[in-house]
C-alpha cells in the first residue's frame, strides 16, 4: 500500500491547538476540557506520523511506484504507431501493469516516467526511430523522440543503440500511460540479449520503464 503525505491529508489539520483558559482553582470540568483537546491534537500527530511509517517499524515516506521491464524481441512493420511491451513487473507500489503496456497509478498526482529501449539495426542503410507517449489511449503533445540508427556494422552484425528518457506526467487516480515506436525498416527491432562471458554480463532486457510519484497535484 502507498501512502502519500499531501495538503489534503493530516499534514495540513496539524496545529498547535487553543487550549482552555485555566482556572483559579481546581476544577474538574477544566481539566476535562484540556485533556479532550490534547487527545485530539496527539491523535492527529500519530495519524501524521503512521504515514511516516514503513511496515518495518523504519522512518520513511512510502510513495507510489512501479519498475517494469521485458524480456522478448520486440518488432513492427513500417511506420505503424507500435506499443512497447512490458512484461515483468519488478516493483510495485500504487503503480501497476495492466494488459501488457498500461502503467496504471492509483493515486493522483505528478509523475516521473523514465524508460529505455534496446534498439538494434540489421538493415544496410541508416533508418530512424519514432518514440512517443499516450496517456489514457490519447497521444501527448511535445513527447515524441527521433533516434535515427546507423547502418548494420556488416552482413549479419547489427547495429545496437540503448535509448531512454523521462516526462512528468500530470496523472489522475486510475489514469494510464503507454510506450508506443515506430520505425523507417523492419530490420529495426528492439532486443533482448543473454547473459554473454569474456567478461562475464547479464542479460539486457529489451525494455525498461518506472514510473514515480514526485508530488501531489497542484491545487
Amino acid at each position: 500500500m502507498s501512502y502519500i503525505i499531501t495538503s489534503e491529508t493530516e499534514l495540513s489539520r496539524i496545529a498547535a491547538p487553543s487550549l482552555p483558559l485555566a482556572t483559579k482553582e481546581y476544577s474538574q470540568q477544566y481539566i476535562d476540557q484540556l485533556n479532550n483537546v490534547l487527545r485530539l491534537y496527539f491523535n492527529r500527530l500519530d495519524n501524521l506520523l503512521a504515514q511516516l511509517q514503513t511496515s518495518s517499524g523504519g522512518a520513511g515516506i512510502r510513495l507510489p511506484y512501479g519498475a517494469f521491464s521485458d524480456f522478448t524481441d520486440q518488432t513492427t512493420t513500417i511506420n505503424t504507431a507500435t506499443l512497447m511491451g512490458l512484461s515483468v513487473t519488478d516493483f510495485t507500489n500504487g503503480v501497476t501493469l495492466d494488459t501488457g503496456s498500461k502503467i496504471t497509478v492509483a493515486n493522483a498526482g505528478i509523475y516521473n516516467l523514465q524508460f529505455s529501449a534496446q534498439l538494434q539495426n540489421l538493415d544496410n542503410a541508416p533508418q530512424d526511430v519514432f518514440i512517443w507517449l499516450k496517456q489514457n489511449g490519447t497521444d501527448i503533445a511535445g513527447s515524441t523522440g527521433l533516434v535515427g540508427m546507423p547502418a548494420r556494422k556488416s552482413a549479419g552484425v547489427p547495429f545496437h543503440d540503448i535509448k531512454g528518457w523521462n516526462y512528468y506526467l500530470s496523472m489522475n487516480a486510475g489514469d494510464y500511460v503507454q510506450i508506443y515506436w515506430s520505425t523507417t525498416n523492419v530490420d529495426v527491432t528492439i532486443q533482448t540479449y543473454a547473459a554473454s562471458g569474456t567478461p562475464t554480463k547479464p542479460s539486457t532486457a529489451s525494455v525498461v520503464a518506472t514510473l514515480s510519484f514526485v508530488s501531489a497535484l497542484p491545487t
